[in-house]
């Protein structure tokens, strides 16, 4: 017999071993039983962690289109109109947020936590800038959360027809202390484009007042060091270098202000960032 041959008679006999051993299997056995409703239970999961995956990316990229509104602030004499604008999408990336609440609801938050994680980054980022634009401070992660209760009017049931919610209720999602720090900790990237499109406009208040606001964020990491969550520690280099690029257009629009036409300060600013770009990424 060949080497061919055999190989065939092999496949047949782990076949048919593999068909006369499911017929053996009792489809009313009480392990077999067990792990179909485990099954169903897999499936359910996967299911609800794609969906919750799929509003994740809406909050992503509204929140991202609300920052790119917000930044043109620095451009604008009267930016009462793009605040009103960025609440209205606010609103709608909430209503977003609503949706993961709804989708949560009766299950462990962390057991899910990591499909839209990024989302509720983006949206920190998002609604602190905001909050900084209009307030000048940095909102509170109580404040946040307090903006993130839902009112349900309808009922909605689960697939046995068993009520989750008779009637209106009140669905709430809780922002939790990492993806608040990490939200916070993106927001020093917007304050320093912030700050170079500022000083492009003629702005130069606005720098100094970024520079000091970024220096208090930046102590209050510092004194989360390596203790916090890895994320954390790794957000603080990114931190650092934002710190640094306003902190180096402070102190050329202070020693060098008067040497340099205003309308050529951003590009000074610009190629000057890129230049420590280039020397962090060296080091």
């Amino acid at each position: 017999m060949s080497k061919r041959e055999d190989e065939g008679c092999v496949r047949n006999r782990r076949t048919d071993a593999g068909l006369k051993s499911e017929d053996c299997v009792n489809s009313d056995s009480a392990v077999i039983a067990a792990f179909k409703v485990f099954q169903r239970e897999l499936d359910t999961k996967h299911d609800k962690y794609e969906r919750l995956v799929k509003i994740s990316r809406d909050v992503t990229i509204e929140s991202k289109r609300t920052i790119f509104l917000l930044h043109r602030v620095t451009s604008v004499p009267d930016f009462e109109n793009i605040l009103n604008d960025a609440d209205v999408k606010l609103d709608g990336v909430r209503q977003k947020i609503g949706q993961i609440a709804e989708e949560l609801r009766g299950d462990d938050l962390h057991q899910f936590h990591r499909a839209f994680t990024p989302g509720i980054q983006e949206y920190v980022e998002a609604v602190s800038f905001h909050h900084f634009i209009k307030h000048r401070r940095l909102i509170s992660l109580e404040e946040i959360n307090a903006r993130l209760v839902f009112m349900k009017e309808d009922q909605t049931t689960k697939g046995g027809g068993e009520d989750v919610c008779p009637g209106p209720c009140v669905l709430t999602f809780q922002v939790t202390p990492t993806d608040y720090l990490l939200g916070v900790a993106d927001l020093t990237g917007e304050l320093m484009r912030m700050c170079i499109s500022s000083v492009g406009n003629g702005d130069m208040d606005t720098p100094f007042e970024l520079s000091g606001f970024l220096r208090e964020i930046h102590d209050g990491f510092s004194y989360i060091g390596n203790t916090g969550p890895y994320e954390v520690s790794k957000k603080l280099h990114t931190l650092r270098q934002s710190l640094g690029k306003v902190e180096d257009a402070c102190y050329t629009l202070r020693v060098r202000g008067s040497e340099i036409p205003k309308h050529m300060l951003a590009d000074v600013f610009t190629s000057r960032a890129a230049h420590l770009e280039t020397d962090d990424g060296i080091a």
